[in-house]
């Protein structure tokens, strides 16, 4: 693996081992994932904010919603690499857990705004697997704990709105080709064996405390 880039951005390490997700996600799929897409969007977004200090200093966040101030000779490049980071950095953070649901208020949450942890389920597949060439199907949490179902393509993220996400998964290929090749519905059905709802509930806790950032 190449070094990475000097800068105010780093790749966070696995929470778990990389074998933690199998057998729906196989480990050499999450060593890639992680140690060479998302360190590519860090070293990314590192080069593009080299000259531009400012931008530098603030937390990602922060930077990602202030997208349309950014400089365009590098604005393509703080979205697409600046977005992909903050998206895996979701990503890695909800997995790694054992096949269980959501409990307690994250539960009301998903009845009250998604018709239930069921129906959320599937109209969250359908809408990962309608999601045209690659992006995301994300659950986004608003300061007042509703929740919404949203897709973005390529790396775009919510948080260029200065939403929330609680929740999502991605629907890159490189997401998922090793194992299951063209058949998105499949990894997006199994994907549920691994969501950590422990790790979801403490997102949204956060977010309705105002302290959710990523």
């Amino acid at each position: 693996m190449a070094p990475a880039a000097a800068g105010p951005h780093s790749l966070p390490p696995l929470p778990y081992a990389a074998t933690a997700n199998e057998p729906f996600i196989d480990a050499q799929t999450m060593q890639i994932h992680h140690d060479l897409h998302h360190q590519a969007y860090v070293t990314g977004l590192n080069n593009a904010l080299k000259d531009h200090g400012q931008l530098a200093a603030l937390p990602l966040h922060e930077l990602l919603s202030k997208l349309n101030e950014v400089p365009e000779s590098i604005r393509t490049a703080v979205r697409n690499n600046g977005g992909g980071h903050a998206n895996h950095s979701m990503f890695w953070q909800v997995m790694g857990g054992p096949n269980a649901v959501p409990t307690g208020e994250l539960d009301a949450a998903m009845t009250r705004d998604l018709g239930g942890f069921n129906k959320m389920r599937t109209d969250f597949m359908a809408a990962g697997a309608g999601r045209f060439g690659s992006g995301w199907v994300f659950v986004t949490v608003a300061r007042d704990g509703k929740l919404a179902l949203t897709t973005r393509p390529n790396q775009d993220t919510p948080l260029f709105e200065g939403e929330r996400v609680l929740f999502g998964n991605d629907v890159w290929e490189h997401a998922y080709y090793l194992k299951y090749q063209n058949r998105r519905p499949e990894y997006l059905v199994n994907w549920w064996n691994v969501v950590n709802w422990n790790k979801v509930a403490e997102r949204y806790a956060a977010a309705k405390a105002g302290t959710l950032t990523l």
